[in-house]
C-alpha cells in the first residue's frame, strides 16, 4: 500500500509521512508528554484527542491528568485554567485519574491501544499516597501504563500549591517507586534541577539522585530534562549526560521550554544536544506538553522537526517513536 494511504498513525517511524507540515510533524510520532486534563479538571473530550491526533500525524500519546486543581476564587470572575491564570492556589486533586480513566474506557478499543494513560492523582507529600496509587490500579484493572506526571519542584506552581513542598526524595514517595519497580512502570516526574533563584549550578538536583540511587531498577522519566520557567544551569547538556551515563533505567523528554530555549534555541539545533540526542536517542523521548489544547498539537510538535531533520534515521526513529513505545507501552496493569 502506498504510504500516503496508510493511516498516519500506521506509518513507519522517523520517516517522513505525507501530511502537509502546517498539520503536524513531518514523521510520524508518538506524543510522549499530554495532558488531557486541564487546571480546571476539564477536558474537550476523547473524540477531539483522537481527532487532533490523527490531524498531526500522532500515532500513540502518553497522556495524563493533571494532580492540582487550580481554586476559582470568590474573586475571579473568569474561571481560571492554568496555574498561571492568576495568583490564587492550587489544591491536590485525586478524582483526575477517574476522569482519564473514563475517558480511555470511552472510546472503541482500536482506539484506546494508541493511549498509554498514568495515574498521577495524589499528594506527593502524604505516605497515604501509596493506598490511593493501590485502588486505582485495582479498580481500572490493564488501564495504566506508568505513574506520571508527577508535579514536584516547579518554579511558581511550588509556590501556589498547598501543603508541604514535593521534591523527588520526599519519603512519601517511596512506597510508590518500590510499587512503580516491582512492577516495572515508568515514573514520569517534573522536578527542577535549580531553583529559579540559582542559575549558577543545580540546587536541587541531589533530591532526583537520592530517588535514582536507592530505586536503581525503576524506570524514571525526567519530564523537560529537569527544567522550567527561569530555570537553567551552565553546561546544561553535560548534567544530562552524567544523568543518562550514571543511570541505565534514567529516561528524559524533550518537551516545553527545554527545546525552544536551550536545544533549539531561535530555531538552530545545538551541536551538542545533536550529539547527545545520537548517543543516547533509545533514551530520549519528545512530547507537546499541551494542557488540552488539542487544536496546537500539530504545530507544537512540527516545530521538533527543524532539528530531527539532522538527525541519523535510526536516532530520529527512536525519539520520535521507539523510546516511547518502549518505555510506555506494554505496561498496561495487570492485577
Amino acid at each position: 500500500m502506498p504510504n500516503e494511504q496508510v493511516p498516519t498513525w500506521q506509518r513507519e517511524p522517523g520517516k517522513p509521512g505525507s501530511l502537509s507540515p502546517l498539520r503536524g510533524s513531518r514523521y510520524p510520532m508518538i506524543d510522549a508528554h499530554l495532558h488531557v486534563i486541564n487546571f480546571a479538571q476539564e477536558t474537550p473530550g476523547p473524540e477531539a484527542l483522537i481527532a487532533a491526533m490523527d490531524r498531526s500525524n500522532v500515532g500513540k500519546a502518553a497522556i495524563f491528568g493533571l494532580p492540582v486543581a487550580k481554586l476559582w476564587a470568590e474573586w475571579d470572575r473568569e474561571t481560571p485554567d492554568y496555574y498561571l491564570a492568576n495568583d490564587a492556589r492550587c489544591y491536590y486533586y485525586g478524582y483526575t485519574d477517574v476522569l482519564v480513566a473514563d475517558l480511555v474506557q470511552s472510546l472503541p478499543a482500536e482506539q484506546q491501544q494508541r493511549l498509554y494513560p498514568l495515574m498521577c492523582g495524589f499528594n506527593p507529600t502524604d505516605k497515604l499516597a501509596i493506598r490511593d496509587i493501590r485502588r486505582l490500579y485495582e479498580r481500572y484493572p490493564g488501564v495504566w501504563s506508568g505513574i506520571g506526571e508527577l508535579l514536584l519542584r516547579h518554579d511558581d506552581l511550588t509556590a501556589l500549591t498547598y501543603g508541604e513542598t514535593a521534591r523527588a526524595n520526599h519519603r512519601a514517595l517511596w512506597p510508590i517507586y518500590e510499587f512503580a519497580q516491582e512492577r516495572d512502570l515508568p515514573v514520569l516526574m517534573h522536578q527542577n534541577v535549580t531553583s529559579v533563584s540559582k542559575s549558577d549550578h543545580p540546587v536541587y538536583l541531589y533530591e532526583l539522585e537520592e530517588a535514582l540511587r536507592d530505586f536503581p531498577r525503576c524506570r524514571f522519566v525526567l519530564a523537560h530534562c529537569g527544567i522550567s520557567r527561569r530555570v537553567n544551569v551552565p553546561f546544561y547538556h553535560q548534567m544530562v549526560q552524567r544523568l543518562l551515563d550514571q543511570y541505565p533505567h534514567v529516561v528524559v523528554d524533550y518537551s516545553w521550554i527545554i527545546f525552544d530555549e536551550i536545544i533549539c534555541p531561535g530555531g538552530q539545533p545545538q551541536e551538542a544536544w545533536l550529539e547527545l540526542t545520537e548517543r543516547y536517542s533509545e533514551r530520549i523521548c519528545l512530547g507537546s506538553d499541551l494542557v488540552t489544547r488539542f487544536e496546537r498539537l500539530g504545530p507544537e510538535l512540527q516545530r521538533y522537526d527543524v532539528f530531527l531533520d539532522e538527525l541519523s534515521e535510526p536516532a530520529r526513529a527512536n525519539v520520535c517513536w521507539h523510546t516511547a513505545e518502549r518505555v510506555y507501552g506494554g505496561n498496561k496493569a495487570k492485577v
